[in-house]
């Protein structure tokens, strides 16, 4: 069985060029995780939300949100359509004929993976394109060096984690908190 993290390495080593473009995996962002996000050199953003079942793919549709400022409550596809959202667009990599595409919104783009586990080879269809739900660049909607203070904590706190020193740490350990 093909595990999210080898479907994410396969498709960011794929089409995302390193160089000129920030790639985020796992990253929290406006009051959800998004399994991948890109920004562009042009700071254009696209996040890309990894779906294994029809339930979480379902379950993506009832996810409600609370505006911190407002209080006001939202669907996070209500949001995402509006514009009132961080990325300019949004799409669903999903496995090859899950989801009947007129299931999914107009809004989203869709992009369908096979995966031949005889040859471990991961293939990816761009089926629809994403719309643009806006045109402000992620630069004007986020500040640099929060993100990049973020990303170094995180860093640190996988770090750990993957050498098994987490539960090693005597004093508590302030980033649990903060995940």
């Amino acid at each position: 069985m093909l595990k999210i993290e080898e479907l994410t390495y396969n498709f960011i080593n794929q089409f995302t060029d390193f160089e000129r473009d920030l790639v985020l995996t796992s990253h929290f962002h406006s009051d959800w995780e998004a399994d991948i996000l890109l920004v562009n050199s042009e700071g254009f953003s696209h996040e890309i939300e990894i779906k294994f079942s029809k339930n979480d793919f379902k379950n993506d549709f009832k996810k409600h949100y609370l505006n911190q400022k407002t209080g006001e409550k939202f669907l996070k596809h209500d949001k995402i359509c509006c514009g009132d959202y961080l990325c300019n667009s949004f799409s669903f990599l999903l496995p090859m004929g899950m989801i009947e595409h007129s299931d999914i919104p107009e809004h989203c783009g869709i992009i369908e993976f096979y995966h031949n586990p005889d040859v471990w080879k991961t293939e990816f269809y761009h089926l629809r394109k994403p719309k643009k739900v806006h045109e402000q660049n992620f630069w004007e909607l986020v500040d640099k060096d929060t993100l990049l203070k973020t990303i170094a904590r995180n860093y640190y706190f996988k770090k750990l984690e993957n050498k098994g020193k987490l539960e090693e740490l005597i004093l508590p350990n302030q980033f649990i908190a903060k995940k």
